[in-house]
């Protein structure tokens, strides 16, 4: 199965299992063990087990290893029947996830043995094609929840696309359409037959009907209008040519709405979703496929010059209700509209009019300026752009250029005084650099200001995020009534590239079916006063219960990075973890091998080995078995120096604490940490009661693996940053078992809202839809096997349900099954008592990605001062890979939970 790396990052999650021949429904033989009830499955209802199913894999490991096997090689994704049989030393079948963050529709699967597909579906040789829906979902209870798709009616027109060529060739979308808007506006009413084209800003325009012509250039004369305000304005020449090139297939999307046809025409839902674009592209802010404007909400500011701006995101896809248009709500961070100066002093948090900047303060305004328009403000009408390329190692007192052929200089003091009148004030700061490195022209700040409606791409700081967020956490009710309120004020029905293309959009938002499926039992030690717990809306708690395997830590050790953190209050910190972690179920020494190590965050590394060569002569030999770490509560990369040097250097298993949870001591803090520290130990904290009993449909018929694989991509402005993935390169030769490969995306724009906000029998204590809610009907795919979960109770904000692809399935899941165990399975992850959004095995990898992210080693700094990720040598500079360090053996076994 090749895999295409899309944009945006998220989840996915992947099922290996043998398929066994001649098997019954999985469902159906396993219907009456499913967990309605108030108390745990009955004795009774374990008796009642297929013959065929087998006790718990831990007491019968390797009973059963006649099946085919699969050899996954690193570097490859193709997916096989099966068809060798493993030999006696196989493993057991193996299940998998992975990650990336595309819609579903967009990944390719090739055919199996390159036959049509199921369904009877029309399709070559040579097409692609993913899994079918068995069937839908039956079990839970049954309920009615909207979503944020409203209903767009089909076109009854030709729809033509035409290739553009605009000469000179223009690299900006502004500029492109800026010219189209003009050849237009001269040009409808005779040569374009009075069509009103959509236009995708490239090469592509698209019209409801033919126009004139296959062929024909036309002239094109654009002004500058932002370049004076009043006066003579510059004005540029364009040819642009435009070709008939060929005519959507409408026939084709209806067939494939209706589920008659398994493939979809990209084509024409393409050209749709460019026409309902179009009208918002000209009255808002465009980034990707959301709009935003300071005039949809008042923008709320960010710091440190930036501000965050409200939006809608839109788009068109195929559904089973017909076309439907997605929207939400959205917010990004904009670079406030500020003079230059004044967007300085608020980066650096003081006053800049009086003193010198520092090499660091250079280095971090130029960062934030580089690829910045400005706009003039000293040649009064005129309101000339620039995009900012860099700023001068000089202060502007001291810079002098070539006014002449002759290399006659003059100060760039003067050169302004002279030549518009302007006087520059603060000459003790450098100078902006404009256009390019052989041609670069100085601008002095006082006489730029930023131009308004600029995303920042950059990195934001943790309170930006903090500050970001709370501007896009809405309430389900608010959410819902903001996406209401676009939608009347899109007022889509009389737009007119809607009108002309013949599209109608529904403004009232889709009523779907839904179940809320149950929550499992889950087990715990026989030892504790609850065995078994029934979690009520996606919660429960470790009162009165024990760790199902609880392990033993008899030899730690505690190193103290924080300053405001005395030896005797992280001793009694101490006391108490490891007294919860008892309680748990836990053996834990209640005394480190050596006192509590004070540390400076700025030698880490000599402090860690520091600590780790201590403990090696006391214990004579003997591993430590785990380091406490308490961090400073802002530590920047302390945090990732401590994980990348025990974990690949000193093979130390680590539990880091901040120092606000060390002063504050929280019982619920306590117990997950004792959570986490159990299973990075290599214990168990809970397992599903069924897992247990073997009542897992598929998964209980045969010892089963499922494991997760993620990739995590460098963050805004961190471009030279590689994208890491974690999960399976090789397990061993001839394992083929059959596989279900299945996609989850968690970045998407789809919620679920509750029919009734007044019922709280239908909601969480948040608002949000119950945890175990699950769709697949209307507003799922036409024909493939998908479904939305919400797997989670609502803390803040609306839920997002996650979307589940299955790909690919060689073990006939069915809809109940596929579901069921996804639902039960988010109650299985390891550091909390809640269930969790996504399904754990992805949600473990992308926990593993992202920690490597911490293993790359930091680079020579730029300039003095900046990001520890940039530069590098020169081998990996060329190359663009820098090889991860190699784990230890230790901290290999429970990566996923460190």
């Amino acid at each position: 199965m090749p895999i295409r790396q899309m944009k945006e990052g998220s989840e996915q999650h992947i099922v290996i299992k043998p398929h066994l021949p001649n098997s019954m429904n999985p469902v159906q033989k396993n219907q009456k063990t499913t967990q309605n009830g108030k108390g745990p499955p009955t004795q009774e209802s374990q008796n009642n087990k297929i013959p065929n199913q087998i006790s718990p894999p831990s007491r019968n490991r390797g009973r059963r290893r006649g099946r085919g096997g699969r050899k996954s090689d690193q570097g490859e994704n193709f997916m096989r029947p099966s068809s060798r049989p493993c030999t006696a030393a196989s493993k057991p079948v193996i299940a998998a996830a992975a990650a990336t963050s595309v819609d579903a529709t967009n990944v390719s699967v090739v055919e199996k043995n390159g036959s049509s597909s199921e369904g009877g579906f029309p399709s070559s040789s040579k097409s692609l094609c993913f899994a079918q829906r068995p069937g839908f979902g039956q079990l839970g209870t049954k309920c009615i929840v909207k979503a944020n798709h409203f209903l767009a009616e089909l076109p009854d027109k030709d729809l033509n696309q035409y290739d553009v060529t605009v000469t000179p060739e223009v690299s900006s979308r502004t500029v492109n359409r800026a010219i189209m808007a003009e050849l237009v506006k001269m040009y409808k009413e005779s040569h374009l037959g009075m069509r009103l084209p959509a236009y995708d800003g490239r090469k592509s325009l698209y019209t409801a009907g033919e126009l004139p012509f296959k062929w024909k250039e036309f002239t094109i004369k654009l002004i500058d209008e932002d370049d004076v305000i009043n006066g003579p304005k510059r004005e540029r020449e364009y040819k642009v040519v435009i070709k008939f090139v060929a005519r959507a297939n409408l026939h084709h999307l209806g067939q494939f709405l209706a589920g008659k046809r398994a493939d979809g025409p990209k084509e024409a839902l393409q050209i749709l979703d460019i026409v309902l674009r179009e009208l918002s592209i000209k009255r808002y802010c465009p980034v990707g496929r959301s709009f935003f404007s300071p005039d949809i909400r008042k923008p709320q500011p960010l710091g440190d010059g930036l501000e965050a701006w409200c939006g809608f995101y839109q788009s068109i896809r195929p559904t089973q209700m017909g076309l439907s248009l997605n929207i939400d709500m959205a917010s990004a961070a904009f670079i406030e509209a500020l003079p230059v100066i004044e967007f300085v002093a608020q980066l650096l948090g003081k006053d800049v009019s009086s003193r010198p900047l520092s090499d660091s303060d250079r280095v971090k305004i130029k960062k934030a300026l580089r690829g910045v328009k400005v706009e003039v403000t000293h040649r009064g009408n005129v309101r000339r752009k620039y995009r900012v390329s860099g700023l001068t190692s000089q202060p502007t007192r001291e810079l002098v250029f070539p006014v002449d052929d002759n290399l006659t200089m003059k100060s760039v003091v003067e050169y302004f005084q002279e030549m518009y009148g302007f006087t520059i004030k603060n000459t003790h700061l450098p100078c902006l650099q404009v256009g390019n490195q052989k041609k670069a022209n100085y601008l002095p700040m006082e006489a730029c200001k930023i131009v308004e409606g600029q995303r920042y791409t950059k990195r934001l700081s943790e309170k930006q995020i903090t500050s970001l967020l709370k501007v896009t956490c809405q309430r389900p009710r608010d959410r819902e009534n903001s996406i209401l309120q676009t939608v009347q004020h899109n007022d889509y029905n009389e737009d007119p590239y809607a009108k002309e293309f013949g599209i109608k959009i529904s403004e009232k938002q889709a009523s779907v079916e839904a179940r809320v499926l149950p929550a499992p039992w889950l087990k715990y030690h026989e030892t504790g006063k609850e065995k078994d717990c029934l979690p009520q809306v996606g919660q429960w708690n470790m009162m009165n219960k024990k760790m199902i395997n609880g392990m033993t830590v008899s030899r730690w050790a505690c190193i103290n990075f924080s300053r405001s953190v005395q030896e005797s209050i992280a001793r009694g910190f101490c006391n108490e973890l490891a007294q919860m972690c008892q309680v748990s179920g836990m053996e834990f020494n209640p005394e480190p091998i050596i006192p509590i190590y004070i540390a400076r965050p700025d030698q880490v590394e000599k402090a860690l080995k520091h600590v780790y060569h201590s403990c090696v002569n006391k214990l004579k030999g003997k591993e430590l078995e785990l380091l406490l770490v308490i961090l400073p509560d802002n530590n920047g990369s302390l945090y990732g120096d401590v994980k990348r040097i025990c974990e690949t250097d000193l093979g130390l298993i680590t539990q880091c604490c901040l120092t606000k949870h060390v002063f504050k001591i929280s019982k619920q803090y306590l117990a997950n940490v004792s959570l986490k520290i159990n299973v990075k130990m290599g214990g168990r904290n809970t397992v599903l009661l069924d897992a247990i009993s073997c009542r897992i449909p598929l998964v209980s018929d045969i010892p089963t693996i499922i494991f997760g694989a993620d990739v995590t991509h460098p963050e805004n402005g961190e471009d030279s940053s590689p994208s890491i993935a974690a999960a399976c390169a090789s397990l061993e030769p001839n394992y083929q078992p059959p596989v279900t490969f299945i996609v989850v995306q968690k970045r998407h724009h789809t919620r679920l809202f509750a029919n009734n906000h007044k019922d709280r029998s239908s909601t969480d204590r948040s608002g949000n839809i119950l945890p175990g809610t699950v769709v697949d009907t209307k507003i799922c795919h036409p024909t493939e096997f998908d479904f939305y979960l919400c797997s989670h109770a609502g803390i803040q904000g609306t839920s997002r349900p996650a979307h589940y692809h299955v790909l690919w399935d060689e073990n006939n899941f069915t809809a109940d099954g596929i579901q069921s165990l996804t639902n039960n399975l988010c109650y299985t992850y390891a550091r909390c008592t809640r269930s969790v959004s996504v399904v754990p095995p992805a949600y473990y990898a992308h926990l593993a990605a992202f920690r490597a992210r911490f293993y790359m080693e930091p680079d020579m700094p730029e300039s003095g001062a900046g990001s520890p990720h940039k530069g590098g040598s020169k081998a990996i500079r060329e190359s663009g890979v820098r090889p991860l360090p190699a784990l230890k053996e230790n901290v290999k076994r429970v990566m996923f939970y460190c």
